[in-house]
């Protein structure tokens, strides 16, 4: 899965706050997402992060 800081994923579950949208801060063995709603980041294993991944937004600066 071709995912870089920066990116915008679109996760299968939402998070509390309501928002399905979480951006990429951080890529290695974790991944640190930040919820676009709320604000929150969390650390999450790289199998999970990509399991529950639905969709990948690239960012305008990541468009090339």
């Amino acid at each position: 899965m071709d995912i870089k800081v920066g990116d915008i994923l679109q996760l299968k579950k939402q998070h509390p706050c309501g928002s399905k949208e979480w951006e990429v801060l951080r890529i290695g063995a974790d991944f640190r997402l930040k919820c676009m709603g709320c604000g929150h980041q969390i650390m999450i294993p790289r199998v999970k992060a990509e399991k529950n991944v639905k969709n990948i937004s690239k960012s305008a600066k990541n468009a090339d």
